[in-house]
């Protein structure tokens, strides 16, 4: 399936939106041949342009170089070594994989600052557009249930933090944290407004099944409520993704992050990315929040090219970053866990003896004793790999197009096992769950929390999830002792949240810092 490339406009009253407060003699002169935001969003394609921006933030949220949601949310837990050429290369990578990060990570301040751009362009639509036709109706709804997507990442990384919901006047930027109550309450007011009135994935146009469905508001909605400890509440949301009939397991797990598969029968939510922009080392778009219509993380997250021979494998050479640990190895093996290995990571010794390649070092090497590459265990990964199939011309490094996979329909099976578990329903949480683990050709075995949080670990692995699980679990102390490549990190109370951002805590006066960071 081709993805479409939408070149957005930005309309100009929201780049004036962060002009700082001491340039007002400049904000009082006219800027010719803009448009103010309050003059657009007249027309339904007006509206579908504003929206569309909104999706634009999730592309350069987690594609930016070097800085991405995906990164952010994935080194601090135990399934992945940053990697590179040494505890040198990217600082901030080697810093959030061994606990030493601080309010000054490049890479969580880029995330922060991302979600409030799409907020912003969110609440310019809200407050601005007139539901005055069916289509600017749905496309407000749509642009509410993003809204409530950037602030559910929000409050699940960063707890309370300031509650935009209308564009602030330039001048006007300062604002306290709501607390996280209250960004769940909006964040469920939203999608309580979107579900009624978006479509369901079916009622889509094939090349449109990026947008917001009523199904991905639902899953949103389940696990904003999850997220809460609410689970009965959970459990209802999850159902009623479930009973739409929308959605499936698809039978091939080693297929399922291949573009064979984009917005397929299990998909709920994920973000485009194409292999045909074209890019080359002359017009590649480095810096900047621009719109990354390709995903330049996967080729610095494949095998280090310096060693890396790929013979039959499928994998191309990168630059070396998020290694698999030799502990998200043994947790497939301890649950006898092929399927998902299998599609997930390749071990130097299969590189050599199935495929023909090679990891040009000592072949004789004990990995567990002495890597002699930063970060790597004897593992790459095949799940989001830099897979030859994945990427395109002219130059292989520069366009690959593998989609992120936000939610799935395995983790909504999942999330909806936990909520009917720990609702009292253990009839549908076994059910949920066993789906599961049927895909893959794993025995039944009997739903516990224990059971759903190590299924959970296999089936998700280095999708970004592990990290975030293991702190609502009240897992995280115990489970991420000893991390990084040199084991010299570890998980305290403070890493319960993010910090709040260093800048933003010096531009906003109002700003407080989140418990034990002291910004």
């Amino acid at each position: 399936m081709k993805k479409i490339v939408y070149k957005l406009t930005f309309i100009a009253g929201l780049v004036l939106m962060l002009i700082s407060c001491n340039q007002d003699d400049f904000l009082d002169k006219p800027v010719y041949g803009l448009i103010k935001e309050e003059d657009y969003y007249k027309t339904e394609q007006e509206l579908q342009e504003g929206v569309f921006a909104c999706y634009d933030v999730l592309q350069w949220a987690y594609a930016a170089d070097w800085n991405s949601m995906y990164v952010v949310k994935s080194f601090p837990a135990d399934e992945t070594h940053a990697g590179g050429g040494s505890d040198g290369d990217q600082p901030p990578y080697q810093q959030l994989d061994d606990y030493s990060f601080t309010a000054e990570n490049k890479p969580i301040e880029h995330c922060f600052k991302a979600m409030y751009f799409g907020i912003m362009r969110a609440n310019t639509i809200i407050n601005i557009a007139t539901g005055d036709t069916p289509k600017k109706i749905q496309l407000i709804a749509e642009a509410k249930a993003l809204r409530a997507y950037f602030y559910f990442e929000l409050v699940s990384m960063w707890g309370g933090v300031p509650l935009r919901l209308e564009v602030p006047k330039a001048g006007n930027f300062a604002m306290e944290k709501s607390t996280p109550e209250q960004i769940y309450a909006q964040i469920h007011k939203d999608l309580s407004e979107a579900i009624p009135i978006l479509p369901k994935k079916s009622e889509y146009a094939a090349e449109m099944r990026f947008r917001m469905s009523k199904g991905t508001a639902q899953a949103i909605n389940g696990k904003a409520y999850l997220y809460q400890k609410k689970y009965p509440e959970s459990a209802v949301a999850f159902n009623d993704v479930i009973t739409s009939n929308e959605y499936d397991l698809a039978p091939d797990y080693s297929k399922i992050f291949l573009k064979t598969s984009e917005y397929g029968l299990e998909s709920l939510f994920e973000i485009g990315y194409v292999t045909t922009a074209g890019y080359d080392w002359g017009n590649f778009q480095w810096g900047g929040n621009r719109a990354m219509e390709n995903n330049v993380n996967w080729q610095l997250m494949g095998p280090r090219s310096d060693y890396f021979k790929s013979g039959t494998s499928g994998l191309n050479a990168g630059w070396g970053f998020n290694y698999p640990t030799s502990e998200m190895a043994e947790a497939f093996d301890d649950e006898g866990d092929l399927v998902r290995k299998n599609a997930s990571i390749l071990s130097v010794a299969d590189l050599r003896s199935k495929f023909g390649g090679d990891w040009v070092v000592d072949k004789d090497l004990d990995w567990t004793q002495a890597p002699p590459v930063w970060g790597m265990d004897g593992y790459f990964r095949l799940k989001y790999g830099s897979l030859t199939a994945e990427t395109g011309t002219p130059v292989a490094e520069l366009n690959y197009g593998t989609n992120v996979r936000l939610i799935r329909y395995a983790d909504v099976l999942l999330m909806a096992a936990e909520a009917n578990l720990l609702a009292g329903n253990t009839t549908d949480a076994q059910s949920y769950f066993t789906a599961v683990r049927d895909r893959v050709d794993l025995p039944v075995k009997t739903v516990t929390l224990d059971a759903i949080k190590t299924e959970r670990r296999l089936e998700l692995a280095f999708e970004g999830f592990r990290f975030l699980d293991l702190i609502r679990w009240g897992d995280a102390a115990a489970v991420l002792k000893n991390q990084g490549f040199k084991k010299n990190g570890n998980f305290v109370e403070k890493h319960k949240l993010y910090p709040i951002p260093a800048a933003e805590v010096l531009n906003n006066p109002k700003m407080t810092p989140n418990p034990g960071w002291g910004n």
